[in-house]
């Protein structure tokens, strides 16, 4: 996972407002990579952004795998904050999502479905109708790439990340929208960023 570059804007302020919380809120959004493509940190950027404003969040993640939570404090977030939740798959991390979504606490859940993730249709449904009901951004962390199919019809927004070496340990992260069924794929977020210790 990437971090702010010194002197860049941070996390959740990039030139894009519509890559932001208030942009988010009430949608199903699948962002998806493949390999170190930066999919981490453009979700990161999320949780950063609504943090701070004050918004809960929660990080749904395989037991299998996660991600670092040192290089996420380094990048600003308040780890005490942020509600982790381990689980043995991808159907239960879905479980999850829906018992979040209708509690009504949070503004961001993200969910980490990896490889073999799927949601169907029916859960996409209540994910949905939950979202909007309670103003909550619900995304899905998908690893394939951008020819591949989305989650399903009902994702709102589908963005597909990608990370350029600019320098020595300076990256940029960006994300290429794919669908957008409020705006349509006619915009694009990029943020500057450093590498963690060691990856330079």
């Amino acid at each position: 996972m990437l971090q702010p570059a010194a002197g860049a804007l941070p996390w959740g302020a990039g030139p894009s407002a519509r890559w932001a919380l208030p942009a988010l809120a009430g949608r199903l959004v699948e962002v998806s990579g493949t390999g170190a493509a930066g999919s981490l940190t453009l979700a990161f950027g999320l949780v950063l952004d609504a943090q701070r404003r004050g918004e809960p969040v929660a990080w749904i993640t395989p037991a299998a795998s996660s991600f670092y939570p040192l290089d996420a404090a380094d990048g600003g977030i308040d780890l005490e904050a942020l509600v982790v939740i381990r689980v043995p798959d991808p159907r239960a991390g879905a479980r999850a999502a829906d018992r979040l979504a209708r509690s009504g606490a949070f503004g961001l859940i993200v969910l980490d479905l990896g490889k073999a993730g799927a949601l169907p249709t029916p859960l996409q449904a209540r994910l949905l109708g939950l979202a909007q009901r309670h103003s909550t951004a619900i995304v899905c962390l998908t690893a394939k790439g951008d020819t591949a199919p989305s989650l399903g019809s009902l994702i709102s927004l589908r963005v597909q990340a990608r990370r350029t070496r600019s320098s020595e340990g300076r990256f940029g992260c960006a994300l290429t929208v794919l669908k957008d069924k409020r705006r349509g794929p006619t915009w694009a977020h990029a943020e500057a960023c450093r590498g963690p210790a060691g990856l330079r």
